[in-house]
C-alpha cells in the first residue's frame, strides 16, 4: 500500500504534503519524534487528508501535482472534498 498524506499545523497554519508505502500513522509518529526538517519546527502536526494507490509511481505522480499547486486554497479544496 502507498499513501499520499496531508498534515497540518496550526502553530504553523501550513500544510506538508508527503508520500509513504505502509502507514501513514506511523509515518506521523516519525514527524512527530525529535528529528531535522521541516515537520520538526512544530510538533502539533495532525493528519488532515490521505489518499491510498496501489503502486509506488501513481502516489509519486499524486504527490508531485498537489505540490505543483503551490496554493494552499487548491489543497483546502482537497480536503474538503470540493476538487480531486
Amino acid at each position: 500500500m502507498f499513501y499520499i498524506y496531508i498534515l497540518y499545523s496550526s502553530i504553523l497554519n501550513r500544510y506538508y504534503i508527503g508520500f509513504i508505502a505502509g502507514d501513514v500513522e506511523v509515518r506521523l509518529k516519525k514527524h512527530l519524534a525529535k528529528h531535522t526538517g521541516f515537520t520538526s519546527t512544530a510538533k502539533d502536526w495532525k493528519i488532515v487528508y490521505k489518499e491510498l494507490f496501489g503502486n509506488k509511481q501513481g502516489a509519486m505522480k499524486r504527490e508531485r501535482k498537489i505540490k505543483s499547486w503551490k496554493s494552499k486554497i487548491k489543497i483546502e479544496e482537497l480536503i474538503n472534498g470540493s476538487i480531486e
